[in-house]
């Protein structure tokens, strides 16, 4: 690939990257309570989908320092979305899991996220977003190699 191709591609990539992500952060938002904020939402999400999980794990799962994890959780344990359970074997080791209302509250946001998500996603056919899925897929795949290298 020629260099000057490589930069103009880089400045496509960094340009539409911008866009997509920052409106789709406000799209998500919108969909949110507006006391949620999205990561807290995704931090949700996550142990929706682990069953549990633990605050190190989310540390290293969104990349944050472990005290930003323990921040966020402490509020969610405050709305009563999440718990904490100490591991029997191991009561140094503690468990994050969905309360019945966080689960409720993460069955309800997801819907909405579906329904936007679906409005604009119909826009493409279906091969465009199969093609679009296993690119970024690719693409989440190469930054983890490139985390787990640094």
């Amino acid at each position: 690939m020629r260099c000057g191709n490589i930069h103009d591609l880089v400045e496509r990539y960094l340009s539409v990257s911008f866009i997509v992500m920052r409106k789709a952060a406000a799209l998500v938002k919108c969909e949110l309570d507006k006391d949620m904020t999205n990561d807290q939402y995704y931090l949700l999400r996550y142990i929706k989908k682990k069953a549990k999980c633990t605050s190190t794990e989310l540390a290293s799962m969104f990349g944050v320092n472990k005290s930003a994890i323990t921040a966020m959780t402490n509020r969610l344990a405050e709305k009563g979305l999440l718990q904490r359970a100490r591991d029997k074997n191991d009561r140094r080791v503690i468990y994050l899991t969905l309360t019945k209302k966080g689960d409720e509250w993460i069955a309800n946001a997801e819907e909405k996220i579906h329904k936007l998500v679906e409005s604009f996603i119909t826009k493409f056919s279906e091969r465009e977003i199969e093609s679009f899925i296993q690119t970024y897929e690719k693409l989440a795949r190469i930054l983890q190699e490139m985390e787990g290298t640094s």
